[in-house]
């Protein structure tokens, strides 16, 4: 999902919140939690993780095309834990895991057209 993919299911679900503001309230909330990151804090959304820094210690690697010895230095990188809520909705039975509609008055979707139909055989011989 794109964080304008995001913007527009969040505008789909509160209709009563101008576009605009949504789209306001998304990028200052990626923004707090880049800031957050940058200042190696960090971030927990109960139910469906945490995101954390962590440090790579500085090594001696090697550049594959020439083999020869090259200094990586130390570089943080980024980790994210699911919580017990979202392992548990992504383990669920296929059953459950049925999608859930955007609001409560949503129509179902058209039927799923039929596949096309096989390519035609060709006889060897």
């Amino acid at each position: 999902m794109t964080r304008s993919e995001l913007i527009e299911r969040i505008v789909a679900r509160a209709p009563h919140v101008p576009r605009r503001e949504v789209e306001a309230i998304v990028h200052a909330v990626f923004d707090c939690m880049c800031q957050a990151l940058v200042a190696g804090k960090r971030i927990e959304l109960r139910g469906f993780g945490v995101f954390s820094i962590r440090t790579r210690r500085a090594r001696t690697g090697r550049n594959p095309k020439t083999g020869q010895s090259v200094s990586v230095p130390e570089r943080r990188t980024l980790s994210f834990a699911a919580g017990k809520e979202l392992r548990e909705r992504l383990n669920a039975p296929a059953v459950a895991a049925a999608p859930v509609p955007l609001t409560p008055t949503a129509e179902p979707s058209a039927p799923l057209a039929s596949p096309p139909p096989a390519p035609p055989a060709f006889a060897t011989g």
